[in-house]
């Protein structure tokens, strides 16, 4: 069948894809083999694929294909984590688009709502993962609430809460008013943005009592701080970015070492607006140079004042409700939007003298990942899990390389991070989850327990107080309203993919576990990473009893880089930067998007991708048409080859790319070592293009007319064959299609499942004569674009000191056929072992500017002497030149640039664009100028010797 013009990615994406799901290639159970074993980080069950879960999943695959063709026992795990804050957010969304509020239905109906939303839009990133060419075992898909998943989550729980290791108690805690649930310190991410600091007043308790003295006021109770401007003698200043919080304080904090304030100690002051008497105390957590150096401290919405407060014995007074509009115990602007009172609020206190000034101030503030909204601390009564009894041994496994980081780097940042562990806040006020098993009485009395019939049996022979037997048996008890957090449920993902905690020691866990790779993101590796292997060293003992080393979750972790964009920002839905990848893999096919985000992303580096421009991906296009023209060119000669005559008249070609294949393969195997895999494509990538397009195929290439050497298309083939198993993990769709294309095949002979060649024994001596000999015809074809020779005119003969290549006849074919030269002639005398038929003549010295009688034109010979490494070449050229066509063509391009000159120095000339352009615009500009100015020299010139 006659080959298509180009590539055509879209049929033979749908075609190979399905082609390898029919044949179950992706399918793993357990047998003889090594495993090699690799579980999806669980994208969410909202999800759609964009540039992070490309590059992620992309990296997923290579490697999971690389160990499929090395015969190992493949296995991708694929799923999906329900992720309770982002999916009822889309569920509450829903239902207000269909005129229902979330208030109005019971509990039992929106997981209805839920599981619906589930079953309809859940899967859709499992599929469209298959359009990016991923190779996951979709037989063992498993979602995060699928039945023994769910069990497996509360047993957990359970298990912990009886260990001790889990507790309820009331903390600070950081608070999302729009997703009203608490969050895990993870959760918050950190943004600089630009505030205003307000210096406000609080009046003194001893000028108030003198300045009431002095008022002549109907009745005491009439007067306030706030009925005239205090004097400076009558106040004490803070400064605060939140003057909505004014509203909670309960004290006034100074450093006991701040000379200002010394009198101040133990005195009292009143809050503006509401005339709260607080006092004043002395703590050394007051930073003596921010502000005013006197601080107010609002304990129920601060962690720091919350510290403070527990140490002074201060009062907490909750001033916002869970939607982050002010509560009752304000007492001013009651059911108000937190950023609204702070707009009403300023004015008021500036209307009542309460207000110094205002400055512009950076700061940083905690925003909700999940819904970007700022977090409020807040304290509340959650559980929690006691890590400081947990993370020994997940520390001491990777500082001690028992799972190794890639980059190594990541140690430090995680060991920070666990040697200052804090607990884990895992309880959520959402009802999409994992339910928490904790069962209450009307007293608020509770026990943990699977199912409300085991409370019963729990509460019956508890102990309450006053050593009084309660019993319970026949009451109604009420389950925690609360979910789990969503990392609680995929800590355990390793170990319950393969139903290891629900089914312990069964033969997929005992096979697949410990994992081999991880592929994730630096930003989850304590949300996630650091849990999976904390419980892996908890749950995994009973299933490997006294092999420690296979508890562990995984052996090795890759830390992938953030996507961003051209100006550095990360590609997010919020900033509308990030590109329809779907739309992508549809204009360019599935491999070159693998390739465009692969080429650009060492291990944790930070990649760009220019929106606009595509350009890694375009070059990932540029690359399959030039593969796809090799083997245009392979398969026309297909039908040209003949039995050989000269076994040796292409063997050097043969030999060196044979020799450069594996040095290339033996590079490419230390890289997978360290995960260096855009720099394992860079290599793919300059042996195809380079070595094996632009090099052996012009060596081996047969004369116009002629036929092919049987045995080298053999060769060729086999080599073709070769470096497309090398690309395949990189770009599985165009090199499947090529494995097929190269030869006849047989049914399940697929290059998916083809397994490498090992690596054989490199020669350095063929692989310096290869770069010898491609340097000297770079060399060479520079020296006629130098001297104005046309690629294709002939140099009458090249003179070479034989030591550089020796007596292979071969050589000297490729140097002839190249460089298109009559005769080689070499420096030394000849051996008997030389290729007779290379015609040799010897040097001789030529005049130069021999005219033919014609005026038109004329011939021109010319011996030049050329360095090459540490010896020198001699060139004997010979011209014939046209006189009155070449004059006309130099003409033209004079005055081409020319008007080319005339243009950039008028815009030069220009001060409006020196002036506002940028320097470096102006240094083209000034470049292109000198350009230009050196042609014009070089083409007078040469009219000159016309």
């Amino acid at each position: 069948m006659e080959l298509t013009k180009n590539f055509e990615h879209s049929p033979a994406e749908s075609k190979w894809y399905n082609h390898w799901l029919e044949k179950k290639y992706f399918k793993s159970t357990p047998d003889g083999r090594e495993p090699y074993t690799i579980v999806i980080p669980p994208p969410n069950v909202t999800g759609v694929l964009h540039m992070g879960h490309c590059l992620n999943n992309t990296i997923q695959d290579i490697l999971i294909r690389r160990a499929r063709m090395q015969g190992k026992n493949a296995c991708w795990v694929p799923g999906t984590d329900h992720a309770s804050i982002a999916t009822e957010a889309k569920v509450v969304q829903m239902l207000r688009e269909k005129g229902i509020n979330k208030s109005s239905l019971s509990r039992e109906e929106f997981l209805k709502y839920a599981w619906e939303w589930k079953d309809r839009y859940g899967g859709i990133i499992l599929q469209q993962l298959k359009k990016l060419g991923c190779s996951l075992d979709w037989d063992r898909t498993t979602f995060t609430m699928d039945p023994d998943y769910y069990d497996s989550v509360i047993n957990v729980f359970i298990d912990l809460y009886n260990k001790g290791y889990i507790y309820r108690g009331k903390r600070m805690i950081n608070w999302d008013p729009k997703a009203k649930t608490a969050l895990s310190d993870e959760e918050v991410i950190r943004k600089e943005v630009q505030s205003k600091l307000y210096y406000i007043r609080y009046a003194l308790e001893e000028s108030q009592k003198s300045k009431i003295k002095s008022q002549k006021s109907e009745t005491d109770s009439q007067l306030t701080t706030h009925d005239s401007p205090l004097t400076t003698h009558d106040y004490i200043t803070i400064a605060t970015v939140r003057p909505e919080t004014i509203l909670g304080d309960t004290a006034i904090a100074v450093n006991p070492k701040d000379e200002r304030y010394k009198n101040f100690h133990g005195k009292f002051a009143f809050v503006p607006l509401i005339n709260r008497r607080i006092p004043i105390i002395a703590d050394e957590y007051v930073e003596m140079d921010f502000g005013t150096g006197a601080l107010k401290i609002t304990p129920a919405h601060d962690k720091n004042d919350y510290q403070i407060g527990e140490k002074h014995g201060l009062e907490i007074i909750d001033i916002m409700n869970d939607d982050g509009t002010m509560s009752e115990d304000a007492e001013l602007y009651i059911g108000e939007d937190r950023f609204e009172v702070r707009k009403k609020i300023v004015k008021e206190l500036e209307a009542k003298g309460h207000l110094v000034k205002i400055e512009d101030y950076t700061n940083q503030i905690g925003f909700s990942e999940r819904t970007d909204v700022a977090v409020e601390d807040r304290l509340s009564l959650q559980w929690w899990v006691d890590m400081k009894k947990l993370y020994r041994p997940a520390l001491e496994a990777v500082i001690n390389d028992e799972i190794k980081f890639y980059p190594a780097r990541f140690k430090n940042l995680y060991r920070n991070w666990m040697e200052n562990i804090r607990d884990w806040c895992i309880s959520r006020q959402l009802w999409w989850g994992h339910r928490i098993p904790a069962w209450y009485d009307d007293n608020g009395r509770f026990v943990v327990a699977k199912t409300e019939e085991d409370a019963k049996k729990l509460f019956s022979k508890g102990v309450i107080s006053d050593n009084d037997q309660y019993s319970i048996s026949d009451a109604k008890l009420k389950q925690d309203e609360d979910v789990l957090d969503t990392w609680f449920s995929a800590w355990l993902w390793p170990i319950e993919v393969f139903k290891g905690y629900s089914h312990p020691g069964n033969a997929d866990i005992k096979y697949y576990y410990p994992t081999n790779t991880l592929v994730t993101a630096p930003e989850i590796i304590f949300f996630w990473v650091a849990r999976m292997i904390m419980a892996g060293f908890e749950y995994m003992k009973d299933t490997f009893p006294g092999e420690p080393k296979k508890w562990k979750p995984f052996h090795d972790v890759y830390f992938t880089g953030i996507v961003r964009d051209e100006l550095g920002r990360k590609m997010s839905k919020q900033l509308g930067n990030s590109p329809d990848l779907l739309g992508l893999i549809d204009k360019y096919g599935a491999d070159a998007v693998r390739f465009g985000i692969m080429i650009s992303s060492p291990a944790a580096n930070d990649l760009l991708f220019n929106v606009k421009e595509e350009s890694t991906l375009k070059q990932g296009s540029f690359f399959i048409n030039k593969i796809w023209n090799a083997l245009k060119l392979v398969k026309i000669w297909e039908a040209k080859q003949a039995a050989s005559h000269e076994p040796r008249a292409a063997g050097f070609a043969v030999e060196w790319f044979e020799n450069r294949l594996n040095q290339a393969k033996s590079e490419i195997e230390e890289s997978y070592k360290d995960f260096r895999l855009s720099e394992i494509l860079k290599t793919i990538y300059s042996l195809i293009w380079d070595d094996f397009c632009s090099w052996y195929l012009e060596w081996v290439k047969p004369g116009f007319e002629e036929p092919i050497d049987a045995n080298i298309y053999n060769k060729t083939v086999d080599f073709f064959e070769e470096l497309m198993q090398l690309l395949h993990p990189f770009m599985p769709f165009i090199t499947e299609e090529i494995y097929h294309e190269l030869k006849g095949r047989k049914d399940g002979d697929d290059i998916t499942i083809k397994k490498i060649k090992p690596i054989e024994i490199i020669d350095e001596d063929i692989s310096r004569l290869g770069e010898d000999l491609k340097l000297l015809l770079s060399d060479s074809r520079d020296f006629k674009k130098n001297n104005d020779i046309r690629i294709n005119e002939s140099i009458r003969r090249l003179t070479l000191p034989k030591i550089i290549f020796g007596n292979d006849s071969s050589i000297y074919r490729i140097i002839k056929k190249q460089l298109n030269i009559e005769d080689l002639s070499f420096t030394e005398e000849e051996t008997e072992e030389m290729d007779d038929k290379i015609e040799r003549t010897p040097s001789t010295e030529i005049e130069k500017n021999i005219t033919e009688p014609k005026m038109s034109s004329s011939v021109t010979t010319t011996t030049t002497i050329a360095p090459f490494k540490d010896y020198q070449i001699k060139y004997e050229t010979e011209q014939r030149i046209d006189k009155v066509k070449r004059k006309e063509e130099l003409e033209k391009e004079l005055e081409y640039i020319t008007g080319f000159l005339s243009s950039v120095e008028k815009k030069l000339s220009n001060e409006r664009f020196i002036k506002n352009a940028k320097p470096e615009v102006v240094e083209t500009e000034r470049k292109k100028k000198a350009d230009a100015e050196a042609n014009i020299k070089t083409i007078k010139k040469s009219l000159g010797n016309l």
